[in-house]
């Protein structure tokens, strides 16, 4: 995760985005913070990436890097605003003693790319190429399952589904996913690859209530995403709620600010 003590908004690179609304910077720090401790409190290890001057964006960690194991399929962000955040998160991957490949292609890290036990899923449409997909399929021993993103408001697939059990324990993988995000086609690859995912409406997903971070028990989500939680309770989760809403100015929640280091 990274401090956001650097976050504003200064630019607009997503229908999210105004640079006319003003961050509350001790707001956010708090909210940050907030996210942080419940964390820990679930058992979680927290490492911290300090942001470099002058990138406001670089507390959305999660678009870092994608890590798996000891490697890294690297960043190449899609906008110039964001683009020395690459090299930042690759340069602390590697002060942990993790090989980084760096992209070649537009690629956005975990915002568009969410690990399972068994394949990985691949957002394209907006900030991440389909020729980065390819590229990191060759460094991560994963099969990747391309999905193409349509709407404007989801430019990401990490605000578009939600990993809700990775499926390397007892339990079958579980997603939960908003399908007007997604093109007929990736939702017919969806349907087959999750007949049994939780289907979430436009209005739980605009809360964005699938921009969360799962342990498979716990899932860590948007306050403002309510009806969300009560379907993931009944579903035999036990969700979370934290308030991140200084971030959804960004176009920003708890997976956004989370980079996590599967095995």
């Amino acid at each position: 995760m990274c401090r956001p003590t650097e976050f504003r908004v200064t630019y607009a690179i997503n229908p999210w985005m105004d640079p006319t609304r003003p961050v509350d910077g001790a707001r956010a720090l708090a909210q940050w913070e907030s996210l942080v401790a419940a964390y820990r409190a679930l058992g979680h290890a927290v490492d911290v990436v300090e942001p470099l001057p002058g990138q406001p964006d670089m507390v959305f960690a999660a678009n870092g890097a994608l890590v798996v194991g000891d490697v890294a399929y690297g960043s190449s962000f899609r906008f110039p605003e964001r683009a020395a955040e690459a090299d930042a998160f690759a340069a602390w991957l590697r002060s942990l003693h993790v090989e980084v490949v760096p992209a070649t292609h537009p690629a956005e890290g975990e915002g568009d790319f969410l690990v399972l036990g068994h394949v990985v899923l691949a957002g394209t449409g907006f900030r991440t190429s389909l020729a980065a997909h390819v590229e990191a399929a060759t460094v991560i021993d994963r099969p990747f399952v391309t999905l193409e993103l349509v709407d404007p408001s989801f430019y990401h697939l990490d605000v578009a589904l939600g990993v809700l059990d990775d499926g390397r324990g007892e339990a079958p993988a579980d997603i939960a996913y908003y399908p007007g995000a997604f093109s007929l086609h990736s939702r017919r690859t969806l349907r087959e690859l999750f007949p049994d995912a939780l289907l979430v409406t436009r209005d739980e997903a605009l809360a964005f209530g699938l921009n969360l971070v799962s342990d498979g028990l716990n899932v860590v989500l948007p306050q403002e995403a309510r009806t969300l939680a009560d379907r993931l309770h009944q579903r035999g989760y036990r969700p979370m709620p934290v308030e991140l809403d200084e971030f959804l100015k960004s176009g920003g929640s708890v997976k956004c600010c989370t980079m996590e280091l599967h095995a």
